[in-house]
């Protein structure tokens, strides 16, 4: 009836897989694809893409091509493409991103700037969490 949403990438498409038992510390460089349905605290410098399922937490600070967020996650992104927040999706922290796409229950609190073709625009969310709305600021 309705369509789930279908965080599950190919086992050939996943060059590193955290799992939901598997907690990690430190700095992670790859140029692979990562998905982390697991615990994930420091830094992931990644040249590919991210995707945070459902049970994962990060607290990291991100630079990555793409990510994906349907867990939870506090930190810093920096995505030289596109930032995307599942319904199911909890976000704080400070984002830059070419393009974002969020779903109707993710929540988003922080600061957020985006490209344009007329430069950068800075958003910051508000404090009252019964109006998520990103308002740009000058």
């Amino acid at each position: 009836m309705f369509k789930k949403d279908n965080l599950d990438t190919p086992p050939d498409k996943v060059n590193t897989l955290i799992g939901k038992d598997t907690s990690f510390k430190g700095t992670l460089e790859s140029k692979g694809s990562i998905r982390i349905d697991g615990k994930v605290e420091g830094q992931v410098d990644n040249k590919g893409d991210l995707i945070v399922g459902e049970s994962g937490v990060v607290a990291a600070d991100l630079k990555v091509r793409n990510v994906t967020i349907a867990g939870r996650f506090e930190g810093s992104i920096e995505a030289g493409g596109r930032l995307e927040l599942k319904r199911t999706a909890v976000a704080k922290g400070n984002f830059k991103a070419n393009a974002l796409h969020v779903e109707d229950g993710a929540v988003l609190d922080g600061s957020l700037d985006m490209k344009t073709s007329e430069g950068a625009t800075h958003f910051q969310t508000g404090k009252d969490k019964s109006s998520e709305q990103a308002k740009p600021q000058s």
